[in-house]
């Protein structure tokens, strides 16, 4: 069985759907298969990933975090001001986001970026 190895980024607020679209599109396409998916937030599109009733994607994101690790870059948290602590409880943070793309890309992630 193979394995696959994928990294989304997303930095954008309105890349989200697309995101979640694509992710669901990887895993529905490659679901007999091994599959390690991260999607990681950083700058202002981190903010989706603060638990709050009101995130119109709270659902979506609980459900893909079943089978997908969401991480957030730290760096964007502090420039933003946002406490990790008000981050769902499914999100790694990660000391900076484009360390962990560099470090996920050199561990053969996919990188992908909607």
């Amino acid at each position: 069985m193979t394995h696959y190895k994928v990294i989304f980024h997303v930095d954008e607020m309105d890349k989200w759907p697309l995101l979640i679209t694509n992710t669901r599109n990887l895993l529905e396409a490659l679901k007999d298969s091994k599959l390690e998916i991260e999607i990681l937030a950083n700058s202002i599109a981190v903010k989706n990933l603060i638990s709050v009733e009101s995130n119109e994607y709270k659902d979506t994101l609980l459900n893909l975090s079943k089978s997908v690790q969401f991480s957030a870059c730290n760096n964007s948290l502090k420039a933003l001001k946002i406490d990790p602590k008000d981050l769902y409880d499914f999100v790694k943070v990660v000391p900076s986001g484009v360390a962990e793309l560099t470090i996920k890309q050199h561990q053969g992630f996919s990188y992908i970026k909607p």
